[in-house]
């Protein structure tokens, strides 16, 4: 999701409660602060030589261990705010993709992409997800496409019999 649509998104729907849900019905929790925004710009060169650059808006979440028992989420109002206000102090760049940055002590830090929102009753939901890494230079490089196929027969290795395990 671009920064644009996050904005976008985010006006249309001020009156509800905001959720980030990290993996599957897995919530931040209510005790959740916005504690930064980056601006972040990459600059970048591939393993096939190839030079590249972009820009990022990352989101930090945070949970606060005072606010354990809060049951009452951000309102997306305030978010807005929030990000209104760190607008004012520093330009976004709208089509910059956005990631949230988030931790607790069951899943590791990532910085998780906005992969699409859900509006649940009154609440708006951001649905996160890790991107896997990739080559970008796999023509360069010779890495095919696609995964082969391979089928396994009754001769394999792994075949009774098949003295490999």
């Amino acid at each position: 999701m671009k920064t644009q649509e996050l904005f976008n998104v985010l006006e249309q729907n001020q009156d509800k409660s905001l959720l980030f849900e990290y993996a599957h019905n897995q919530f931040v929790g209510a005790n959740y602060h916005i504690t930064e925004v980056k601006h972040y710009t990459i600059d970048s060169v591939d393993c096939g030589a190839q030079t590249d650059a972009w820009k990022e808006t990352i989101i930090q979440l945070w949970e606060s261990p005072n606010e354990l028992e809060k049951r009452e989420y951000m309102t997306v109002y305030k978010a807005l705010a929030i990000l209104n206000k760190v607008g004012k102090m520093k330009s976004y760049t709208l089509d910059a993709e956005v990631k949230i940055e988030y931790s607790n002590s069951n899943f590791h830090t990532a910085q998780l992409f906005v992969n699409d929102f859900e509006i649940r009753d009154n609440q708006l939901i951001f649905k996160l997800a890790v991107e896997k890494t990739d080559c970008k230079a796999k023509s360069t490089c010779g890495v095919p496409e696609e995964l082969e196929t391979v089928s396994i027969s009754e001769e394999s290795c792994c075949a009774p019999g098949g003295n490999c395990c």
